[in-house]
């Protein structure tokens, strides 16, 4: 297969960025990382916004392309603010990411707070009423993934806790979505690599006949500081504690100037993917921490690159 040289697998919408801090109809500092489902012919994206007071809440766009979202007028979900959640979620909610099991969305995000990050797990079946789960990690812990269904009778999630400063993606194991354990090292950063820094996953994995293809995000340390990319490891379907192959080169790269500059340059951040009828895949992703962008490719494609270019270092 040949790619095109200088340009991403993925590519990015013509009318990038989706969403700006313009589109917001109440007041905030930034608008980022956005995770989408598709309900019949309608697009959801449940926004991260950062307020004016510094801590993140979750707003509803809408759209029917998948490309143009208006957003509703007032917040979906705000921190807790009294009880365990109040005191785990006291500095904000964080980069959700949508599963549907069973007819049921289910919301990883990162709970924010004075003891640090933890994955938290909410649930909804309409995105503006939503239910409390249950806090699913210890502290230092984030970039919580579910999968879409259940693997061997149990649920699945990828997710990315810090050890000795290295943030590798881990894969653990639940039978009521409360309880996690069999936790195990997943990926981790390679040395010379544009994951080399740090890694975590993206967005909830895609069934494919190849294996749970997973975008994940890496980082590079440069100079003038890290440079967050979009990459692929698919896993196996009836084990996916087995890597089948990573792809040893990043699908999309900050590159436009909305991608470059803004509260934190140079970085792009997906946080969820739907897969067309037609093969097509619509990535959302955040664009330096201030604005909701869009990139396509073809599903095969982006397998075959990960299958083609495979390291499993």
């Amino acid at each position: 297969m040949l790619f095109k040289i200088g340009r991403d697998i993925f590519h990015r919408w013509e009318g990038n960025p989706a969403l700006t801090l313009a589109d917001i109809p109440f007041r905030c500092n930034t608008v980022f990382n956005g995770t989408p489902v598709k309900r019949g012919d309608e697009y959801l994206l449940l926004l991260r916004i950062e307020g004016q007071q510094g801590y993140s809440f979750f707003a509803l766009a809408k759209s029917r392309d998948g490309f143009r979202f208006d957003v509703e007028e007032k917040p979906v979900l705000l921190p807790a603010r009294d009880g365990v959640w109040g005191r785990y979620e006291s500095q904000g909610i964080e980069d959700p990411r949508a599963t549907c099991i069973d007819g049921t969305y289910y919301i990883m995000y990162t709970a924010t707070g004075d003891y640090g990050h933890r994955i938290a797990l909410a649930k909804t079946d309409d995105f503006h009423a939503f239910e409390r789960v249950a806090l699913i990690s210890e502290p230092g812990n984030k970039d919580g993934v579910l999968f879409p269904e259940k693997i061997n009778g149990q649920y699945v999630r990828l997710d990315r806790p810090i050890g000795l400063g290295t943030g590798s993606i881990w894969i653990s194991y639940s039978n009521d979505l409360y309880s996690w354990g069999d936790s195990k090292v997943l990926i981790s950063p390679r040395s010379g690599y544009w994951d080399s820094y740090r890694i975590g996953a993206s967005a909830p994995p895609i069934r494919t006949k190849e294996g749970w293809l997973e975008i994940y995000h890496g980082v590079k340390m440069t100079s003038a500081g890290p440079v967050y990319r979009a990459g692929t490891v698919l896993l196996d379907l009836e084990a996916p504690s087995k890597v089948v192959a990573r792809c040893s080169v990043p699908l999309l790269s900050p590159r436009e100037d909305y991608e470059r500059v803004g509260d934190v340059g140079n970085v792009v951040f997906a946080c969820g993917a739907i897969v067309e009828p037609t093969g097509e895949v619509k990535m959302y992703y955040g664009a330096a921490d201030t604005c909701v962008c869009v990139a396509t490719a073809p599903l095969q494609e982006v397998v075959d690159c990960t299958l083609n270019h495979n390291s499993q270092n």
